[in-house]
């Protein structure tokens, strides 16, 4: 049975010049009767995360009929050319018009809604109680909200401009977003390298957001500057994969500035202490880590046990620990292997873009140090189960301990493949998927009467994620493996937008509804098959779609 929609359309979207969190003016691209002060109509655009939870107009011509949930063009943060144009050739390629409105609603999103501030140029600072190293936020900067949390996360802004980078050889105005990305992030690595989410940059003007969990961190922060302070060693890595990215498709190393190798140089300062072992190797003797996090609250995954700590890490791994996973959770035993994997191959790309641009020395440090947690995972990332045989473990101490699970937030095991980390088709990996995508090697594979897929303890027993099932079909070769994944994402996103997870019970009982990374990882997903498997999506004999 097809939901009841309220059909009456919401007029204010039209009536909108600005985004009501945005810094960035759209420009006008029709005629107006009479000359309107873009400031007089800022309040006019609706909180996009309350928009995003009802449907609107027009529907699509699919047998689901799902709505528009793009914003006016008035209300959107940064606006391309070349994204519309891409839209409107899925559009009319893509057989199945479901899929197509939720393609149309979410290629767009991140740039549609959570552009914040983008300072095109070197930035004049702003009013502030705050001062910033003088040689600080110059160039273009870009500061990229998750969505409905109005924060920075490293992981989530890289994830969110993955699928326009492709785009910013031809567009000097996407490459100029995401240099600006590039740059703001070095900014925060610099300041706060252990930490996850960050605040506007001081020179944005914008407001901060308080977290107020009470969080006891070490090394201390800078609220105005973090929103939250949780070490994930995946977002290190993603803050080089947005690098590597930009100069893998525009072959340009713009960002590799001063401010660029401070923070390069940072994070490695950070891989160093966090492959210290948790006892001296020589006395047995406790070494306390430099990174300590504790929280008050009485969610286990919301901080770390033993006085902020963790469990206890073996020394001599090649493996650097991580405190928390990439779904903001705590992890069990600090060596989280997607992370780690994913490191090794970011770092290795680095060392490739630092020998273009001339910085040798640096360039064998990265790589060196990239084969080092490569080697880490391959040797103790890799235990026997006693059905599925020899797989990744999710996390390992190097004792000999581990967990054997996934979560659906990336990096994981199942995304190994799209992580450049290990083909495939490769024995290991094989054995890991099959252990992960059932619940006999999984316990967070969850299944039921609307939905099934891969969830994590951050959301809970009965909630799945579809970005895990988008994973899924990224990395497999099987047309009605891939059809089945695609059907079910489709079926749950009856708003047109990719939610943070579903009951599996019960589609319409989801999290988030505006979730931007969530809406990237379909879009991937799309331009994935469309380059990879054409039929899927266009029909029998069609060419690639390529970018």
């Amino acid at each position: 049975m097809r939901p009841q929609r309220n059909r009456q359309r919401v007029g204010v979207w039209s009536l909108c010049l600005l985004s009501a969190s945005a810094g960035v003016t759209a420009q006008l691209q029709e005629p107006l009767a009479a000359p309107i002060d873009p400031l007089k109509y800022k309040a006019a655009c609706p909180d996009y995360k309350n928009y995003a939870m009802r449907q609107h107009p027009p529907y699509s011509s699919g047998p689901l009929e799902l709505p528009s949930q793009r914003p006016s063009k008035y209300c959107r943060t940064f606006e391309s050319p070349l994204v519309e144009k891409v839209i409107e050739d899925m559009n009319e390629k893509l057989i199945d018009k479901d899929l197509a409105r939720i393609f149309e609603n979410a290629f767009p999103n991140t740039l549609d809604t959570t552009v914040r501030w983008h300072a095109d140029g070197t930035v004049k600072p702003k009013p502030s109680r705050k001062s910033w190293d003088p040689a600080a936020w110059k160039g273009p900067q870009s500061f990229i909200v998750t969505g409905d949390i109005n924060a920075e996360w490293l992981r989530d802004s890289t994830n969110q401009l993955a699928q326009y980078q492709s785009l910013a050889k031809k567009d000097k105005e996407i490459r100029k977003l995401i240099l600006g990305a590039i740059n703001t992030q070095s900014e925060y690595v610099i300041g706060s390298p252990y930490c996850n989410a960050f605040q506007p940059p001081p020179p944005s003007g914008l407001s901060p957001t308080s977290q107020g969990d009470g969080d006891t961190v070490h090394p201390v922060y800078e609220p105005s500057f973090v929103f939250e302070c949780k070490y994930e060693l995946d977002s290190l890595a993603h803050f080089l994969s947005l690098a590597n990215q930009f100069f893998n498709n525009t072959g340009s190393t713009d960002f590799v500035n001063a401010r660029f190798l401070l923070a390069l140089e940072t994070l490695l300062d950070v891989l160093e202490n966090q492959s210290v072992s948790t006892f001296d190797e020589e006395t047995g003797g406790f070494l306390r880590n430099e990174y300590t996090f504790q929280r008050q609250t009485n969610t286990g995954t919301e901080t770390l046990n033993l006085g902020g700590v963790g469990n206890p890490l073996a020394a001599g791994t090649g493996l650097v620990r991580s405190a928390f996973r990439p779904s903001d959770d705590a992890t069990i035993l600090g060596f989280f292997i997607p992370a780690n994997a994913m490191i090794s191959v970011e770092l290795k790309r680095t060392a490739v873009l630092l020998r273009k641009a001339g910085k040798k020395d640096l360039a064998k440090k990265t790589q060196e140090w990239g084969q080092k947690i490569e080697d880490g995972v391959w040797e103790h990332g890799v235990v026997q189960h006693k059905s599925f045989g020899r797989v990744f473990a999710f996390e390992v101490d190097g004792f000999g301990s581990s967990i054997l699970m996934d979560d659906a937030n990336l990096p994981s095991l199942l995304a190994l493949p799209l992580l450049g980390f290990t083909d495939s088709n490769n024995d290991i990996y094989q054995n890991t998927r099959k252990m992960i995508m059932q619940k006999k090697g999984n316990p967070y594979y969850l299944t039921g009467q609307d939905f099934s897929g891969i969830g994590g303890p951050h959301i809970g027993y009965q909630h799945a994620w579809p970005m895990s099932v988008l994973v899924q079909a990224m990395t497999s070769e099987s047309d009605a493996e891939i059809m089945k994944c695609l059907g079910s994402v489709k079926n749950v996103s009856r708003n047109g937008l990719i939610h943070e997870s579903i009951n599996v019970n019960n589609w319409s009982d989801y999290t988030r509804s505006w979730f931007a990374w969530a809406n990237s990882v379909f879009a991937q997903t799309i331009l994935d098959l469309a380059k990879r498997k054409p039929h899927l999506l266009f029909g029998e004999g069609a060419e690639p779609y390529v970018l």
